[in-house]
């Protein structure tokens, strides 16, 4: 029989400092191994259901049935609860692309126009999921076809938009209870907060309009005119700037938050579809999804400069960033995925299945 080998080593044949060191080594690598202490939670349009990842080791750990059509998702200030925009509006195909990579318009559609005469209404309002219990409660009326809505810093109102009927809805998010219409302009699609939570803002798709929206008396105070499809807004922290992405137009528009006025425009890189845009914690990036193009663009905030282009899944629409600002994630729809960019390199490391097309995404800390 073969007995292995053993040597006593004495601890006083090491350095105390390199004990040391060796300790701290593990500690840390401990700390790395847990990972991020949040859930990823993912809308997939298709299926009606919401897929939530663990952030510690970005495996699925629940698939909630939220509803037909879920989008737009976000989350409670205190982390406890997840809102869905759900719709029974049926989905259209994307039209062809061009020899150019432009999209063809059949005539009277536009890119993802929907069928509407084929809705159930009955489908339409805002899903509340337990986030803490990963458990859908109920759905609350939000207005016809609610695609986006955005929530504000206290948590108490919803602000959504209602794109077949061109208006803005604003929700009690505690009774569900409506606030106010607010009339804007055909197809309302994207909706976001000013960081003073002052003015909330929703952009529509037809004309290219941003509308500034009192966020108190619910009166319009500004219109701006940007490129066609604008599909949402993010803001500078300090609520100074705006950026809105034009789809149809490949373009990032900076707008002046504060004197509601269109300030600059910019072409993005050749096939480049901008649909959601998220800017970074610091304020100095803005990342652009570029849906068609496979890509998330990289733009310095300062001079509206592409700064890179980062491979990701196909067509992604929303991105979000995880709480500690080392990762960035997609909703990738045509390749049922979700990609996960380290931010430190700025490339894609993982792709996460969520099957059913992902559409939206938010990152919710756990709660304690």
């Amino acid at each position: 029989m073969f007995y292995p080998f053993r040597m006593k080593i004495s601890p006083r044949q090491f350095p105390s400092g390199l004990i040391v060191s060796a300790i701290l080594l593990i500690c840390a690598s401990a700390r790395s191994q847990a990972g991020g202490d949040y859930q990823i939670f993912v809308s997939n349009e298709k299926s009606g259901t919401v897929t939530v990842i663990n952030g510690a080791d970005f495996k699925v750990s629940a698939t909630i049935t939220a509803g037909k059509r879920p989008r737009g998702i976000h989350a409670s200030p205190d982390g406890k609860t997840v809102y869905v925009a759900l719709s029974g509006t049926p989905i259209e195909p994307p039209p062809k692309l061009d020899a150019n990579g432009n999209p063809i318009f059949q005539k009277g559609h536009d890119d993802d126009d929907d069928d509407k005469s084929k809705s159930d209404k009955t489908a339409d309002g805002i899903g509340i999921v337990d986030a803490v219990q990963k458990k859908f409660l109920r759905k609350i009326p939000a207005g016809s076809d609610p695609e986006q809505f955005a929530l504000s810093a206290d948590g108490k109102r919803i602000f959504v938009s209602n794109e077949d009927t061109g208006t803005a809805t604003v929700l009690d998010s505690i009774t569900g209870k409506v606030i106010a219409f607010v009339p804007v302009s055909r197809e309302p699609e994207g909706v976001g907060v000013r960081p003073d939570g002052k003015v909330f803002y929703v952009t529509c798709e037809t004309a290219g309009d941003v509308f500034a929206i009192d966020a108190e008396n619910f009166k319009v105070i500004g219109q701006i005119r940007i490129g066609l499809r604008p599909r949402n807004i993010d803001f500078l922290p300090d609520g100074s700037r705006a950026f809105v992405p034009s789809e149809s137009a490949g373009e990032l528009n900076l707008i002046d938050s504060q004197n509601q006025k269109l300030l600059k425009t910019v072409t993005l890189p050749k096939g480049t579809r901008p649909q959601c845009v998220r800017v970074s914690p610091d304020g100095k990036k803005v990342f652009a999804s570029g849906g068609r193009s496979g890509t998330v663009c990289v733009i310095d905030t300062t001079t509206l400069e592409t700064l890179n282009t980062i491979k990701v899944g196909q067509r992604p629409w929303g991105i979000a960033f995880s709480p500690d600002g080392k990762y960035l994630f997609s909703a990738n729809g045509p390749s049922d995925d979700v990609s996960v960019v380290d931010l430190a390199t700025e490339k894609e490391v993982l792709k996460v299945k969520s099957a059913g097309s992902p559409w939206g995404v938010v990152v919710v800390p756990n709660v304690k």
